[in-house]
């Protein structure tokens, strides 16, 4: 994607939840580091009564959507029993028909179903209202289990804190890894979280083994080049392997291995946005060993090469 500014709106619906609102507003917001540029709207300028006891002024209507990008939908109260307004609607289908990406946050999936641009695609909500989603939208494949979903063109999140994931997607799929780590450090938030993680664990997991696990994560993270594999991070973590490996995956969606392999090319992604070094030095430098190796996980993962890669996202 060319490098000149994005342009990313957040549209304001009744009942928009606070969190929902403000995750893509503080991702996107408009700073010389940021290749976007930001904007709020609403079904029309004015006050937009919000939830939680809030409420928005936004300065323009649906006619900021005409040269939108992306649009961001926030969760908003009381979806299973109301209906968007037929202008949004509408102004989202024109926008989705002029090539304009389409991204809800929690409940936002409901107006996003509500075009009928989510019929005969995977798409997420909050878990509490995944049901209403699908009884109200069954030619939608809702998955109740997962963080997030791109459809490439339209995209959905579960819950409050998951927008920040897939905003973050979101960066990485328009400007790299070593963008999207930026921010994650601006929000101090985790750098990745896969798509496929589970909303909840539905069970309470211990604090100590999840500090131990997010102390073993940053350990592994700090020893890519060497070999790393799970009776290594089981040791690091105290726990037997096959409780690190199942817990493991439960926290990232991941085995552990894979994880290991996912981390090792990203690291691979930022070193070919940040540096002159070759595909072989970067190779060995993030625990993969020979360039071959690296074209060929590059290519199972992102379905591109080290060089095109780079060729698009170096600066």
């Amino acid at each position: 994607m060319s490098r000149k500014n994005h342009h990313v709106v957040v549209l304001v619906l009744d009942g928009a939840k606070p969190l929902d609102v403000g995750i893509p507003a503080q991702v996107f917001s408009n700073r010389p580091s940021m290749p976007y540029e930001l904007r709020v709207c609403g079904a029309a300028p004015g006050p937009v009564t919000g939830g939680e006891g809030l409420s928005y002024h936004v300065a323009e209507g649906l006619e900021a959507l005409e040269h939108a990008d992306t649009i961001f939908i926030p969760g908003y109260r009381e979806p299973a029993t109301t209906e968007p307004p037929a202008a949004v609607v509408g102004a989202l289908m024109a926008a989705h028909e002029r090539g304009t990406r389409l991204a809800a946050i929690s409940t936002g999936a409901f107006a996003l179903a509500a075009t009928g641009l989510l019929d005969g695609k995977r798409a997420t909500t909050h878990w509490h209202y995944t049901k209403a989603l699908a009884e109200r939208h069954p030619l939608v494949r809702v998955d109740e289990n997962v963080l997030f979903v791109d459809e490439g063109d339209v995209l959905t999140s579960a819950g409050a804190a998951s927008g920040i994931d897939l905003c973050l997607h979101l960066v990485r799929r328009d400007h790299g890894v070593g963008l999207s780590n930026h921010v994650a450090r601006r929000l101090v938030a985790a750098p990745y979280r896969s798509g496929g993680q589970a909303q909840y664990v539905p069970r309470s997991v211990p604090e100590p083994l999840g500090d131990l696990f997010a102390s073993t994560r940053e350990w592994a993270l700090a020893h890519l080049a060497e070999p790393l594999t799970l009776e290594a991070l089981a040791r690091n973590a105290r726990v037997s392997a096959r409780t690190f490996s199942r817990r493991f995956v439960e926290d990232t969606g991941y085995t552990p291995m894979q994880w290991v392999l996912r981390a090792r090319v990203d690291l691979a992604r930022e070193l070919l946005e940040r540096s002159d070094l070759s595909v072989e030095q970067i190779a060995d430098r993030v625990g993969l060993g020979t360039g071959a190796n690296l074209r060929l996980h590059f290519h199972r993962i992102l379905g591109t090469s080290p060089t095109e890669y780079r060729h698009t996202f170096s600066a």
